[in-house]
């Protein structure tokens, strides 16, 4: 008996040393391969990504886009309220739930801007019809406005370089990776007008 708990002991001493030397070795070829910790097994996709596709209010294109960033993006844009401001009106007659209706985005003007806040008016943010770029900006001269404020296009050097009504200050405070998926989606959309008023 004791010999045997003795053979056992021993045993078990080789395969733990042999576990270790194991992990010891994946954890080397993934430090190699730039993927250290990647022994467990492949993440979750963020639940984000496929919601943003099923309330975008338009179709988005694809082609030549990362799809998780533009789902991504739609969801942030859909749920933080960008509509809001950049949407004249905001919903389809008959789809205010403000009013008990069940909820129809606006598509026709879908983020086309001309919601009036005093002297100002929210910004076409759909791509530009030449350039293809939301608010005809690139992402670093997007990214530039979204951190500082300071309007790209000088729409109103009256009242200084900042943004007056757009809330950037928030937006600032978001990590890069969420103001790309935002350009993102935003490059992805259809080009569309403000209402003619």
């Amino acid at each position: 008996m004791q010999r045997k708990r003795k053979s056992l002991a021993i045993t078990r001493a080789m395969l733990f040393v042999l576990a270790v030397a194991g992990v010891g070795a994946i954890l080397a070829t993934n430090r190699g391969s730039g993927t250290a910790g990647a022994a467990t097994p492949a993440q979750a996709p963020d639940p984000r990504i496929e919601l943003g596709f099923r309330i975008a209010p338009v179709p988005v294109n694809l082609m030549g886009r990362d799809r998780n960033l533009v789902g991504l993006g739609s969801y942030l844009v859909n749920t933080i309220g960008c509509n809001g401001c950049h949407t004249d009106p905001e919903f389809a007659a008959g789809g205010d739930p403000f009013m008990g209706q069940p909820e129809r985005i606006n598509t026709t003007n879908y983020l086309a801007g001309g919601v009036e806040f005093g002297p100002f008016k929210s910004r076409n943010i759909t791509p530009d019809l030449k350039s293809g770029r939301p608010a005809d900006l690139t992402f670093d001269e997007f990214l530039q406005e979204q951190r500082t404020g300071v309007d790209q296009h000088k729409l109103h050097p009256d009242m200084g370089p900042l943004l007056q009504v757009m809330p950037w200050n928030y937006f600032g405070k978001m990590q890069d990776s969420d103001l790309r998926a935002i350009y993102e989606y935003l490059s992805a959309i259809p080009h569309a007008e403000p209402v003619k008023k």
